[in-house]
């Protein structure tokens, strides 16, 4: 495709089309690894078909095909050639720790988590002109099916970030943690087998715990981990030392997310402590890009969710009472950690 008016790339003085280009074909790079998942292109590399030819009768797709795919993932860096010299193919690292169907780390329904909104996302000058949703969040009318089809593709990255959420944390000598909005349980279960003598609770809709409670059975921790269904944006919370509430932040707006943290602060000890985790913004506003988007998914949801600065969580734990209040990276460029504690 030609380019517009190009100037020469660092010209004083000079702009070109390229990056606004690269901006309205980007979903075409979507796609590239959706297709590339959907015929396990980058699971076949892995097992041996490291070869153009190997991956045509590897996925049943014609040559012209997988030269087209092939090229596609090299130029996304997707896909490289060995350093062997023969024309032999190799997975990035990222993509042969996570993109490999039957590995641990496999996220392939992760990364299609959000493909069904596809089409909604290019209806999104329609669905801001037809005025203010009104939904608190996004989960009205769910169904135990629906929410275990949820958990499949989420449950992955979850455990993962559970797990770097009790490297970095220490809850040694707590006795009850709440996990508000905890789906699988990841971070309840993760942190029950990190610290002994630690139990938690599990609050979730009752369609969620459903499920919450076969991650609980198949992870052996009946009887440390145990569910409550139940709206955890209305209503008192139970009695507690520990409140996690995690990645669901950008569901809410600000006046959800503050009333949550007011009545986790009630619901503490005194001493206890609350983890809010989730995509937050820079106080400029600029960035991240992925707690933008994840802000603007919830037009696609119906929801009155938003993207929240970091200073605005720092605000709702503040406002709520919570001292020695502190913003940290947790996954930097993707998530931060707000950590607020009830004085004793």
């Amino acid at each position: 495709m030609a380019q517009l008016e190009k100037g020469e790339r660092g010209e004083p003085g000079r702009v070109d089309t390229t990056r606004l280009q690269e901006i309205a074909r980007a979903y075409t790079r979507s796609a590239v690894l959706f297709t590339a998942i959907d015929v396990e292109l980058f699971t076949h590399v892995h097992q041996g078909a490291d070869t153009e030819p190997a991956l045509a009768a590897a996925t049943g797709l014609s040559p012209v095909d997988i030269d087209r795919l092939v090229t596609c993932c090299l130029s996304l860096d997707l896909l490289r050639w060995a350093e062997s010299g023969a024309l032999r193919l190799e997975n990035a690292p990222d993509v042969d720790r996570y993109l490999v169907k039957g590995e641990r780390g496999y996220a392939g329904p992760w990364m299609h988590f959000t493909r069904p909104q596809v089409v909604d996302w290019f209806r999104m000058t329609e669905l801001m002109r037809e005025g203010e949703p009104t939904r608190l969040g996004m989960y009205e009318d769910l169904t135990p099916e629906a929410a275990r089809k949820y958990h499949r593709a989420t449950s992955s990255i979850g455990f993962g970030a559970a797990r770097r959420f009790v490297r970095g944390v220490d809850l040694a000598g707590r006795r009850r943690l709440l996990d508000l909005g905890g789906g699988s349980g990841a971070y309840s279960i993760t942190a029950v087998k990190a610290f002994e003598g630690l139990a938690a609770t599990v609050l979730d809709l009752p369609p969620v715990v459903a499920v919450t409670q076969e991650y609980i059975a198949l992870h052996d921790v009946v009887g440390r981990v145990d569910t409550l269904g139940a709206d955890f944006t209305q209503g008192a919370f139970p009695a507690c030392d520990v409140v996690v509430m995690a990645s669901n932040l950008p569901i809410y707006d600000g006046v959800v997310i503050a009333g949550v943290a007011a009545r986790a602060f009630r619901a503490l000890e005194p001493g206890g402590e609350m983890h809010l985790i989730g995509e937050m913004l820079d106080d400029d506003r600029r960035g991240p890009l992925d707690a933008a988007m994840w802000g603007m998914n919830e037009l696609i949801c119906g929801s009155q969710g938003r993207a929240h600065t970091r200073a605005e969580c720092a605000g709702y734990l503040a406002a709520a009472g919570f001292t020695d209040v502190e913003i940290s990276d947790f996954i930097p460029g993707s998530l931060a950690r707000a950590f607020g504690r009830k004085p004793a």
